[in-house]
């Protein structure tokens, strides 16, 4: 016995160490909860949805971290009773099941629980207020444009972040402007950089938005956020004669298949 009274703990016993201070039966019942506690779950998940199955929205999220804390302990602690985890997993689904029918019937109930879309692009430029919004970085954006063959920005009409988290794009077809180039990432080869108060000849991007700016004289800065970096705007950065036509007119990638405005406002 330790000073405190409780048992002295051997390093490397074994039996404690596989099986505890419980008889070895315990481990048939371990099997009979863990057997009862997956099929209850398996009911419960099928009662949400395939909606719930395949992709989650924040409440189906929740939901499944309150599924899985309250569906874990009782496979193998013994003092928890199954049928107090079955009531509280049978609540915590009941509970979802309400909160999506209001979702359903009350438009402000959807917004506060599932959030609303958010425009992070409209005719080439970014906005970084929406950025902040929707918690992306420019980067961020960048790497899910690039997923849907965008090359630059120019190509784009509107761009969407989603409420499930996908960004839906609609694409300007092979008339689309010079924009703020897209690839390569930025993080492997930079752009250009072209500060404020540089004589510059021909279109130039804004790097933080995308806003575009034939110069008379030395560059300003940008008109749309104050930015005082530009870099040259291009048509192809990849410079393959590849960049308005292909998979850019299929896809909106994670946000789903092209849409009404695939030929968008020039």
């Amino acid at each position: 016995m330790s000073a405190g009274g409780s048992p002295e703990i051997v390093p490397f016993d074994l039996a404690r160490m596989f099986l505890g201070d419980v008889p070895p039966l315990f481990l048939l019942e371990i099997v009979f909860r863990t057997s009862l506690m997956f099929l209850w779950l398996v009911f419960l998940l099928r009662i949400t949805g395939k909606r719930g199955l395949a992709q989650l929205s924040p409440l189906e999220l929740a939901i499944v971290i309150g599924l899985g804390s309250a569906a874990g302990d009782p496979m193998f602690y013994p003092e928890v009773p199954l049928l107090h985890a079955m009531l509280t997993l049978g609540l915590v689904v009941g509970f979802q099941r309400l909160l999506a029918h209001l979702v359903i019937r009350n438009e402000t109930v959807e917004t506060y629980i599932e959030g609303m879309p958010v425009e992070l692009v409209r005719d080439g430029v970014m906005d970084p207020r929406a950025l902040s919004r929707a918690n992306l970085s420019r980067e961020d954006l960048f790497e899910r444009l690039r997923a849907q063959g965008v090359r630059q920005l120019g190509e784009v009409s509107r761009a969407y972040f989603e409420q499930d988290g996908n960004l839906t794009a609609f694409m300007r077809g092979d008339a689309a402007p010079a924009g703020l180039p897209v690839v390569p990432p930025w993080d492997l080869e930079p752009p250009p950089h072209l500060k404020v108060g540089t004589r510059h000849t021909g279109e130039v991007a804004c790097t933080s938005c995308g806003t575009l700016l034939t110069p008379s004289g030395a560059l300003p800065a940008c008109p749309n956020c104050a930015c005082d970096t530009w870099t040259p705007a291009t048509t192809d950065p990849l410079g393959d004669g590849g960049g308005k036509g292909g998979q850019k007119g299929q896809g909106t990638g994670e946000g789903g298949g092209p849409g009404p405005l695939g030929t968008g406002p020039g």
